[in-house]
């Protein structure tokens, strides 16, 4: 294959490359000098300058082909009234590139940064690592030393700096460290998991676009958003907090007014102004939690806040502004929300540009046992006293840990909790086998699914039976309190039996609607099955 051209692009320096009479030859000027190597042939200079130096550009393109007449020099008299105004001087280089038609196929680029100002020669570098100059740095140095006419010497530097040994591996030393902590220092060993943290670690370095993080309740969403905001802030990509609230206890009107705000007088109550969530988190990063659960007026103003980083308070009649970045958590199938007019396309649109779906505890079993050691370590830093399990324990514990008998449907926060009861009740520090037998039948007891009696006003044989992992899918059913459990298929089989929605209301709350002026027994059990994502035409299809 036949070698590129050389295309030099560099600023006449209006100081180094000056110089009248025949004394001009002695003195080392870094634009000729790169003509005179004779090891190297530049066949084309893109020489730039501001306006006023035209005379010396003249001078400079005609030694230029005295001593390498086989070096095209093409002069280029830029839009520049101050070189050392970097706004004027990045627009004037921005447009150069824009209109020059770059062929690095059959051309290699080097960008001389030795001449200019110090301005020009930042905006150069800028350019270059941004590639709208498709090439290489070119450093020049005149000769160590003194000898009239000698061109010095120059060095190429490749802004990929994983070709260079030592930085290379420092930056993986650092992404290593990083992904450790965002690990919390836990030998994890599920490939899935792990090759998903590496990636999060450097989307979460470069971008601060919105990361969507999915998952079953428990499976450590809040924890690693937290992680996170930590690492961002270590490596000062962050000023601000880290805000979070669960979506889930945003209700009615009050919702708006803790996301976004609210001006003095703004509602009934609203005595004082209040600043919300999103500005609380302004140069930090915000964590909506279950933010399936937001309702659609919310996600509209959200959804503005993100793009526009200004939303209007309650009340207000002026816009605020808040840079925040933002990550949010789920449990549902969002897609699956949008089909069903739950959530707002275009606000899924925006926040699923990073979707990462960390696996419940039961697809990651292999990393049941170094999260025992985690937390037996954080017990023991928080209680001062080191809690170990003896052999057969520990044995005992991991073979029913692994066990299909063992559901895991809390995630970790049932891990969580069964560690730190058997470190607890420890004694001397030993978890025996006695505790762990004994932890295993209160887990097994816990993982029962949730058996529905009669109710009142409804006999046991009444209706279908109301599987609740079907009609709300395993992940929500499973962070569903036994009490809520119990009520919600009571409510429900009440509705499968009713021919209407009035009729249904009418009989669950025969007592209280005697009590009101004017009940509306279908809108009240309306906005009970909506706090679940469930509509009365829903539960008769």
């Amino acid at each position: 294959m036949k070698n590129k051209k050389i295309v030099v692009i560099g600023f006449v320096g209006t100081q180094l490359d000056s110089g009248k009479g025949s004394a001009r030859w002695e003195k080392w000027r870094p634009s000729v000098a790169l003509t005179q190597h004779e090891d190297v042939v530049i066949d084309r200079f893109e020489l730039l300058c501001n306006r006023g130096y035209e005379g010396l550009v003249r001078q400079v393109i005609e030694d230029m082909g005295a001593v390498s007449p086989e070096t095209q020099v093409v002069p280029h008299t830029l839009a520049l009234d101050d070189p050392w105004d970097f706004e004027q001087v990045y627009s004037a280089l921005f447009d150069f590139a824009r209109d020059y038609p770059f062929d690095p196929e059959r051309e290699e680029y080097w960008v001389h940064i030795t001449t200019g100002t110090h301005v020009v020669q930042i905006c150069m570098f800028l350019m270059t690592e941004a590639n709208y100059f498709p090439g290489r740095l070119l450093q020049t140095s005149p000769p160590r030393r003194h000898a009239p006419g000698a061109p010095g010497s120059f060095a190429l530097i490749d802004l990929d700096l994983s070709k260079y040994d030592q930085i290379a591996q420092r930056f993986s030393h650092e992404q290593q460290e990083g992904v450790a902590f965002l690990k919390s220092g836990i030998a994890t060993r599920n490939p899935r998991f792990n090759a998903m943290i590496d990636e999060i670690d450097r989307v979460a370095i470069k971008s601060r676009a919105p990361m969507l993080l999915m998952g079953p309740t428990g499976a450590g969403k809040s924890f690693l958003a937290r992680r996170l905001y930590e690492l961002k802030k270590a490596r000062r990509q962050l000023d601000g907090r880290f805000v979070e609230i669960n979506c889930a206890t945003l209700h009615g009107d009050g919702a708006a007014s803790t996301l976004f705000g609210h001006v003095k007088g703004a509602f009934t109550g609203a005595a004082s102004e209040r600043a919300g969530l999103l500005r609380s988190a302004g140069k930090g990063l915000l964590f909506l939690d279950e933010i399936g659960e937001l309702g659609l007026d919310e996600q509209a103003m959200l959804l503005k806040a993100i793009e526009e980083k200004r939303f209007l308070p309650v009340g207000a009649d002026h816009e605020v502004h808040s840079d925040f970045q933002l990550i949010a958590g789920t449990n549902r199938d969002l897609a699956r929300e949008v089909a069903r007019g739950r959530f707002r396309d275009d606000l899924f649109a925006r926040i699923n540009l990073w979707t990462y779906e960390l696996p419940g505890l039961a697809e990651r079993r292999e990393d049941i046992e170094p999260n025992i050691d985690y937390l037996l370590r954080a017990f023991g830093a928080e209680h001062g006293q080191m809690v170990r399990f003896n052999k057969e324990a520990r044995d005992r514990y991991m073979r029913f840990a692994m066990s299909a008998q063992a559901r895991w449907s809390g995630n970790f926060r049932d891990l969580s909790a069964s560690v730190t009861r058997m470190a607890t009740l420890a004694e001397v520090g030993r978890i025996t086998g006695e505790i762990v037998d004994a932890e295993a039948l209160r887990l097994a007891r816990l993982w029962q699914p949730a058996v529905a009696g009669p109710a009142d006003g409804l006999q046991a044989g009444d209706g279908d039976a109301v599987d609740l992992d079907t009609l709300l899918g395993e992940a929500a059913a499973a962070q569903l309190d036994r009490f809520d459990a119990l009520q919600l298929q009571a409510v429900v089989r009440v509705c499968r039996a009713s021919k209407s929605l009035s009729e249904a209301g009418r009989s669950l709350f025969a007592v209280s609607r005697e009590a009101k002026r004017q009940p509306n027994d279908a809108d009240r059990l309306k906005k009970y099955l909506a706090r679940f994502g469930l509509a009365w035409d829903a539960l008769h299809a």
